[in-house]
């Protein structure tokens, strides 16, 4: 058995440490079964509030989880000793909106003036669709999920602009009327789908064909689901160009302590002092 297959039992604190320690790099889909994955953006303060603005503006793409002091690399409301220095299987530096580096730790990388969002992913209602018997072709094939970007438009933010990107995941017409009732109970993990059927008509030209992660087919009788994606602030943070900026890898995700469908946040925080 894999590191991989050995995670998808085990506790986000658990998955934390394997990925600190470096035993573990990959993808986070499947893992941290019942919690709140998230999305990654570490920006300099001076950015702070013109992205914390984009993300309220939307909230589909970008629903805020959590925002940490700045300088502080412990994200205390989220988990047991997260510290988002090295909680995250693969980091994506930018300078100046252009890549520079992908790596597994960003200590070298933090400064005082960072801070820190993280942002809902839908790797976090995932668990929930398997759980009602709605397979994922992803998560069984080991593969990232296809992402794309889309021809509707982000509201603007200070330099922050650009399109939504979305996830997609195909199944039956069936499944998908069952997919938009589970995951409206995930607000902090985007909710119900933003659009399922002609991926042409929110501007993808071939499904075949992702931007971001691994393509999937989509069987005869199934449907393409598509829900709004956190790689949408990347694109955001790459149009703007701040002169750093640390996004997570896609696919990889930081998995927190907090439950999904909005449950056990409360009882956490009363627990971490």
């Amino acid at each position: 058995m894999d590191i991989q297959e050995q995670l998808r039992t085990a506790s986000p604190k658990e998955v934390r440490a394997a990925i600190r320690n470096k035993s573990f790099t990959g993808g986070t889909a499947g893992l941290g079964g019942g919690f709140i994955q998230g999305n990654l953006a570490i920006l300099p303060a001076e950015y702070a509030t013109d992205f914390l603005r984009f993300c309220q503006r939307n909230p589909k793409p970008c629903p805020l989880v959590g925002v940490s002091e700045t300088g502080d690399p412990i994200l205390h409301t989220l988990g047991d000793d997260v510290d988002i220095r090295t909680d995250v299987p693969q980091y994506k530096i930018f300078e100046n909106g252009n890549l520079i580096e992908q790596v597994d730790d960003i200590q070298e990388y933090w400064r005082d003036d960072f801070v820190s969002f993280i942002l809902g992913c839908s790797f976090s209602f995932e668990d929930a669709l398997m759980m009602d018997g709605i397979p994922l072709r992803h998560i069984i094939q080991n593969k990232t999920v296809p992402m794309y970007r889309t021809n509707i438009q982000a509201v603007e933010a200070g330099p922050f602009k650009g399109e939504f990107v979305v996830s997609m995941r195909s199944m039956t017409v069936k499944d998908a009327i069952r997919a938009v009732e589970i995951t409206s109970r995930f607000p902090e993990a985007h909710g119900t789908p933003i659009h399922f059927g002609d991926p042409s008509a929110i501007g993808i030209e071939d499904v075949n064909v992702p931007d971001f992660g691994d393509p999937t087919e989509i069987k005869e009788g199934e449907v393409p689901v598509f829900w709004a994606c956190g790689v949408t602030p990347q694109i955001a943070i790459r149009n703007a160009k701040p002169s750093i900026c640390i996004t997570h890898a896609p696919g990889h995700m930081l998995i927190t302590d907090i439950r999904g469908a909005g449950a056990g946040r409360e009882q956490f925080n009363t627990n971490l002092h």
